[in-house]
């Protein structure tokens, strides 16, 4: 005998299903594409140095130029989200990416490279914003927490992959970097056509006044025994003003600064992984990539299952003096010992672990009728952040070495600690109806 929904479950309540996987499945493509767009920057720079010339500055622009762009992505994309609707950006988006991919292809001056990545750059931003919401808000609340947070898994995985066509095209010559940019429009476009026909939100119809169509929605994607759970559909401001008013101000501070202090030292150290590990007395081969690159993907994966079992809070603030001490620890072991290997080994791995809460906490803490405003604002922040320590990296190398650089990095990871003391909400186990009256547990 097949078991059936009890009548009239809330959206929020009932099991996955097919449909869930599907969003699932679109979102995390987003994820897997900018891992990889991030991911192969590193192995195109080493031919680009010596093939344009690249100065410190250049080479910096060009290594944070995504980054710069995911910053205006999220920034506007996401905003711009929460009047017209996520399945409009959730479609263009991915227009953008491909676009731009095929044209890195062309570049012939840093000029053109830089601003062909911001773009880039850009699409992923929109994209960030409105794909974690489109999830959040079609998710149970039961299985949030791992949706959410396999997006770090699947951003792992392009990264990784990334790691894997890098290694390949470098033999095929001079000129490999560009099929190598190029490359990543091969995912996008996929996903761009996968797209077509997506529904919007229900939740955001909802808020619009626009209830027989949430509910048309609703219907289509669960059957008719789902209902939406009781939304309100009044609209409250959704000017940028609003993060910023006494009501939200503690979360948009909190989802803004945590991100930013665990993405600054994940992206400054990996898209320089090669100049980085040649100054620690460490040759990059195969084998090391190898080895990083499972210490990423088993890391993400173990993320997985301690989002969905411990509070987020704890998760967070553990990680983070987890992640100081070890990359403080590094600062001051001499070049090419063991112990080097091993402190590179647990900072790997946690990183890669807790980098699922940013799919997890930004979503959970904003109401719906600002929830991608709030997701965008979050992650343009972390992007701006970790575009400028990524750019700056070079010369932090060149004038205070990698001790000064490492422990820079430390601090940032300390700074994220307290902030997540301060003002980290616990948002396991909390209906998105219920969202806006999440406090952080230390007020002032």
């Amino acid at each position: 005998m097949t078991s059936r929904l009890p009548r009239q479950v809330r959206m929020d309540d009932i099991p996955l299903n097919a449909f869930h996987f599907k969003m699932a499945g679109l979102t995390f493509g987003a994820h897997l594409t900018d891992g990889y767009v991030l991911g192969v920057i590193g192995f195109a720079l080493a031919q680009l140095k010596p093939q344009m010339g690249l100065t410190p500055f250049w080479e910096g622009m060009i290594g944070s130029s995504a980054l710069i762009g995911l910053f205006l992505g999220s920034l506007v994309l996401g905003w711009v989200s929460d009047h017209i609707g996520r399945q409009k950006i959730f479609s263009f988006s991915f227009v953008i990416i491909t676009l731009a991919s095929v044209m890195q292809f062309f570049a012939t001056t840093p000029e053109q490279l830089f601003w062909l990545r911001v773009l880039v750059g850009i699409g992923l931003g929109g994209d960030y914003a409105v794909g974690h919401t489109m999830l959040a808000e079609f998710a149970p609340r039961k299985h949030r927490g791992i949706l959410l947070g396999s997006f770090s898994v699947i951003w792992t995985l392009g990264y990784v992959a990334a790691g894997f066509a890098g290694h390949f095209l470098a033999d095929l010559g001079p000129e490999s970097w560009r099929w190598l940019l190029a490359s990543s429009a091969v995912p996008a476009l996929l996903i761009m056509l996968l797209r077509i026909g997506t529904p919007e939100s229900p939740r955001w119809l909802m808020r619009k006044g626009r209830i027989a169509e949430a509910h048309l929605v609703v219907l289509r994607c669960f059957g008719p025994q789902v209902i939406l759970n009781d939304e309100i559909p009044v609209e409250t401001a959704r000017h940028m003003h609003t993060l910023f008013s006494p009501r939200y101000w503690r979360r948009t501070a909190f989802n803004s600064l945590f991100f930013v202090c665990l993405v600054i030292p994940y992206f400054a150290i990996y898209t320089f992984l090669p100049s980085i590990l040649t100054t620690l007395g460490q040759s990059q081969s195969f084998a090391t990539d190898l080895l990083l690159n499972g210490l990423l993907m088993v890391g993400a994966v173990m993320g997985i299952a301690l989002t969905q079992w411990l509070p987020r809070r704890r998760f967070l603030i553990g990680a983070f003096w987890v992640l100081a001490a070890s990359l403080g620890a590094l600062a001051f072991v001499p070049p090419g010992q063991g112990t080097m290997l091993v402190l590179f080994a647990v900072f790997t791995l946690t990183i890669s672990a807790v980098s699922n809460l940013v799919g997890v906490f930004p979503a959970e803490s904003f109401p719906t009728d600002i929830r991608s405003l709030g997701v965008g604002f979050a992650t343009s922040m972390s992007r701006l952040g970790s575009a400028i320590g990524t750019a700056l990296l070079p010369l932090s190398m060149l004038s205070l070495g990698l001790q000064g650089t490492m422990l820079i990095l430390t601090g940032v990871l300390v700074l994220g600690a307290v902030v997540s003391i301060l003002w980290a909400p616990e948002t396991k186990d909390m209906t998105l109806v219920g969202a806006s009256s999440v406090k952080p547990l230390i007020a002032h």
